[in-house]
């Protein structure tokens, strides 16, 4: 069997995105891999459980740890639709995960070029290989598609308000 590309893998995150998006959350999907096969996986849930940590990313790594009974996620590649944050950088770093793999950049929030590249600062103890832009154009419709739906809906329910 031939071994699964990055998009492969960025293909099942995109499918987390989409349960994320079924749920009316920004539709943003993780997957962690490990030698051929997902660990863990996540979608964004902020608005469902009202927690401002529960990016897709911090989602999948506290699973990944978990279930490899570690907290060095040592040997994995994230794949992430959305150019990780600056918390989820953090969480990247500190759990040693050595690879991340992201469809499209985020101008007002990424950490992995944007506004900050946080992935090799020579200050920190721990770099992270980045593979950016695959399935960028997919990515970002996902997004771009999701955003434009929300302000419609906003749009109909104040135009629905008005006597």
């Amino acid at each position: 069997m031939s071994e699964k590309t990055h998009e492969y893998w960025m293909g099942r995150a995109i499918s987390e995105a989409g349960k994320a998006q079924a749920k009316n959350e920004v539709p943003i999907g993780c997957v962690i891999v490990r030698a051929g096969k997902i660990v863990a996986s996540g979608h964004n849930l902020r608005e469902t459980t009202q927690d401002p940590s529960a990016h897709a990313e911090l989602i999948a790594i506290r699973k990944a740890a978990r279930k490899l009974g570690s907290w060095r996620l040592l040997e994995t590649t994230l794949y992430v639709t959305l150019e990780p944050c600056i918390m989820c950088m953090g969480a990247i770093i500190l759990s040693r995960i050595p690879t991340v793999v992201f469809g499209c950049y985020d101008p007002k929030g990424g950490a992995v070029g944007s506004l900050f590249d946080l992935s090799d600062d020579c200050r920190l103890n721990h770099s992270v290989q980045v593979v950016s832009r695959i399935m960028e154009a997919e990515c970002s419709a996902l997004l771009s598609d999701f955003f434009a739906d929300l302000r419609k809906r906003k749009r109909s329910e104040r135009l629905a308000m008005i006597p």
